[in-house]
C-alpha cells in the first residue's frame, strides 16, 4: 500500500478516506489502525518497511529526522543533533 502512495491520484484517493483505501490493499484491522493513528513504531512492528513507512510520513510533511527520533525516543532536533555529531554513542 505505501509504494503505491508515490503516485499523486493514490495520494487523493487515500487522504479521501484513508480506512477506505487501507481496506482495498487487505491490510489487517491492527495495520490499518497503525495507519490510521500514524502509530510509526506499530507500522515496523507490523512488518512495514522503514522505506515505505516514510512515504506516509513525506505526505504528513514528516522527514526521515522525525522518524529517527521516533524510533530512538529522541525529539527530531535531538536525533538531528546526534546524527551531526557522528551518530548514537549510547547504543
Amino acid at each position: 500500500m505505501f509504494m503505491s502512495l508515490t503516485r499523486a491520484q493514490a495520494r487523493e484517493e487515500f487522504l479521501a478516506d484513508e480506512s477506505a483505501y487501507c481496506d482495498r490493499f487487505g491490510l489487517a484491522e491492527d495495520q490499518t489502525t497503525a495507519v490510521l493513528r500514524r502509530d510509526w513504531q506499530a507500522m515496523l512492528d507490523l512488518g512495514g518497511s522503514i522505506f515505505y513507512v516514510y512515504k506516509l510520513a513525506m505526505m504528513d510533511g514528516l522527514s526521515m529526522q522525525y522518524l529517527g527520533g521516533v524510533f530512538t525516543g529522541m525529539t527530531e532536533a535531538d536525533f538531528k543533533a546526534a546524527m551531526l555529531a557522528g551518530g548514537r554513542t549510547d547504543v
